[in-house]
């Protein structure tokens, strides 16, 4: 079954700064990055990691149809509405991203997420990186915010990885 993501700014720079973003274009086989994402990322500065790896990979970046109501009704960001308003309009897509009511809403229109945990879970998984939980140390180290409790379960249940600090 082909795998298609759209991307939101978040997994795209925390990854990037642990020198992890490949993972978001190796995994799937197809992923896609909406303009007000790309334009969000490409708003750092110049020596920003998550704008050097979008400079440097093939992620196509796509227009998004307008917002319904209903998506703009959540009042949320402009990259999370632009994730959203693509997913819904291109049914298959998974929508990348974290925020807690980007997420209900995704729910709302029953649109498929997967979380930055998910990636670097399937990312174990395919052996794309030696330790998922390196990873997700780095990635809270950098700042993401991720709970302890769900990272130790899901470490331990999807990969056998047992999470320690």
């Amino acid at each position: 079954m082909t795998e298609r993501w759209v991307l939101n700014a978040s997994p795209i720079i925390s990854l990037a700064r642990v020198d992890g973003a490949d993972l978001l274009v190796n995994i799937p086989d197809e992923c896609v990055v909406p303009q007000p994402v790309f334009d969000e990322v490409m708003a750092g500065p110049e020596s920003d990691p998550a704008r050097i790896f979008l400079q440097g990979h093939q992620s196509r970046v796509v227009v998004v149809p307008q917002p319904t109501p209903e998506i703009l009704g959540w009042d949320l960001g402009d990259s999370e509405t632009a994730v959203l308003s693509f997913a819904l309009a291109n049914p298959g897509f998974i929508a990348i991203l974290d925020d807690f009511a980007a997420r209900k809403c995704a729910s709302s229109f029953s649109i498929p997420v997967k979380r930055m945990l998910a990636v670097v879970i399937i990312a174990k998984q395919r052996g794309l990186v030696r330790s998922a939980s390196e990873v997700l140390r780095s990635l809270q180290s950098a700042g993401f915010h991720l709970d302890d409790r769900v990272i130790a379960k899901a470490l331990f249940e999807m990969v056998g990885e047992v999470w320690g600090k």
